[in-house]
């Protein structure tokens, strides 16, 4: 068997997310299975470096399959976009070391969270920004991003229960201000569910004015979500590279 390390782009817009659910075929997961099992001639499963919620988009997902086939991949990685929806583009396919897994190899990941942060909405960039037309402060909002820089225990930025712990470390949240849209770009060595959407939302509420940048350390200690920020709508957050 050979394992295959692919990267892909999608409009999330449309899709109930990354993983394959058995309740709709509308998943980026299951898009690419089936057409790959439809070119290779084989059942091919995906292994995703993660899972994106419905209407998150993707500039640099990463997941591994393995074939029994030895595929040329240039020739084959354009074979499988004619498949594939146009929302749909796999950017990079190559052939991986054996134990090389998108999930565990994992070191860190970025994602970017794009606020339009003017008065006027722009209708062409609607599907991939989130309008505020209140103004940020954003020497608060990076005073409020360097309290959670480091390991800490996230429970109470994220939704869901998990078995599992809920550490991580989050090496740098970049906020910046790019004519009339903020960017905040989150680096660490993973994410819980909803954990970017909701810090970003807790680091909008500090630049509005809504809550003091202290206030995350209290959600830090107490793990409750409660008093964390609101989730932040899906549409402004893309997964832009998972490193290695």
């Amino acid at each position: 068997m050979h394992n295959y390390k692919m990267t892909i782009q999608y409009d999330g817009g449309r899709y109930s997310g990354w993983q394959r659910q058995g309740n709709t075929p509308n998943t980026i997961q299951g898009n690419l299975e089936q057409a790959l099992t439809r070119l290779i001639g084989q059942e091919i499963e995906l292994s995703g470096s993660g899972r994106t919620d419905g209407g998150v988009h993707a500039l640099g997902q990463v997941a591994n399959f393995r074939a029994k086939a030895f595929l040329d991949c240039e020739n084959f990685r354009g074979q499988l976009n004619e498949a594939l929806p146009e929302d749909i583009y796999v950017s990079d396919l190559r052939l991986a070391g054996d134990r090389f897994h998108a999930r565990f190899s994992a070191k860190e990941k970025v994602y970017r969270y794009t606020i339009e942060n003017g008065a006027q909405r722009n209708v062409f960039a609607r599907k991939y920004v989130y309008h505020l037309p209140e103004p940020l402060d954003i020497g608060r909002m990076q005073n409020t991003a360097a309290l959670l820089l480091g390991t800490h225990d996230f429970k109470g930025f994220s939704t869901g229960r998990t078995k599992k712990t809920t550490v991580r470390h989050i090496s740098s949240i970049d906020i910046r201000r790019e004519g009339e849209n903020v960017t905040l770009t989150f680096t660490g060595n993973g994410f819980l569910y909803n954990m970017v959407r909701i810090l970003a939302g807790t680091l909008i509420e500090a630049g509005l004015g809504q809550r003091a940048p202290e206030s995350v350390l209290t959600v830090l200690e107490t793990g409750d979500r409660s008093g964390a920020g609101f989730t932040a709508p899906a549409q402004g957050l893309c997964l832009m590279e998972v490193r290695y």
